[in-house]
């Protein structure tokens, strides 16, 4: 009989720590993200970004992060609303996410 219930002895469990991102690590992120390199975060960058961050719903966060972060409210981040767009990404506990090595 079958047991479902039971964890198979042979999966490897990863035991590595997910690292929170630095401030200067999600700048960066950000600004790769900036396609055509004029210094504003269109919705499509952002997009990009939060995909690259490992965000479920991009589409949705790229909103909440206007909404926080887009201060002059033309839809775009230029490089003064960029600290909050980090402080609203950092709130929502973005990682780097280890790699882990067999041995």
């Amino acid at each position: 009989m079958l047991d479902f219930f039971r964890r198979p002895r042979n999966i490897i469990r990863c035991t590595c720590a997910h690292i929170s991102l630095t401030e200067s690590q999600m700048i960066n992120i950000f600004k790769k993200c900036d396609i055509n390199g004029d210094g504003y975060l269109t919705k499509e960058d952002l997009t990009e970004a939060f995909r690259q961050l490992g965000s479920t719903f991009p589409g949705y966060r790229v909103s909440r992060a206007l909404h926080h972060a887009d201060k002059n409210g033309d839809g775009l981040i230029d490089n003064k609303e960029l600290d909050q767009l980090v402080e609203y990404a950092r709130k929502r506990g973005y990682t780097l996410k280890n790699v882990c090595s067999s041995k």
